[in-house]
């Protein structure tokens, strides 16, 4: 009977160490919708959370949307009461795989792969193809990518009286840094 929990217990232990996942929390994540020859409208989140499951290419994020910053704190007003409406919406969700990816390919030097997943944001989701680069450090795993997503998929209105300085289309970056 003891042999039996014995393995019982080992293999148990041996499933929970498989199934270890890479975690950062101090991702940063760049958004950016200007317009030339308007003022800059880009915001920058260095609190977004990532995981990774080194195992099988499983990755998601999430980001925080009063964890964004502008250099104009009206800007950052707006962005939170009128457009993200971050008390009824107050997180990004990102979950998706990394095609093909292999701990044991990575090296120093960037490798690109293609991640697709589904972005959840203002109360809709959408799907999201992208590439990333990846690189192995003493420290972890980097991941920088960027990609992007237009505010009206997401049912972000901009008003009319700001559209002409606002772009619908948004370009986001990502710098991960998972351990």
């Amino acid at each position: 009977m003891e042999k039996i929990i014995l393995i019982a217990l080992l293999f148990t232990c041996a499933i929970g160490i498989s199934q270890v996942k890479m975690i950062g929390k101090s991702g940063k994540v760049t958004f950016e919708a200007s317009v030339p020859s308007f003022e800059e409208v880009k915001a920058v989140n260095n609190n977004v959370t990532f995981v990774l499951n080194p195992q099988t290419g499983e990755i998601a994020s999430l980001a925080l949307m009063k964890g964004f910053q502008f250099k104009v704190a009206l800007m950052e007003e707006h962005f939170n009461e009128n457009y993200i409406e971050s008390d009824q919406y107050p997180k990004a969700v990102f979950r998706g795989k990394i095609e093909g990816f292999d701990l044991n390919s990575l090296t120093a030097d960037f490798k690109s792969f293609v991640i697709k997943g589904k972005l959840e944001l203002h109360g809709k989701s959408k799907d999201i193809k992208t590439t990333a680069r990846i690189c192995k450090s003493v420290t972890g795993i980097t991941i920088l990518s960027s990609f992007s997503v237009n505010a009206d998929d997401f049912n972000i209105k901009i008003p009319s009286l700001v559209k002409n300085k606002v772009s619908n289309k948004i370009n986001i970056q990502i710098d991960a840094a998972v351990k």
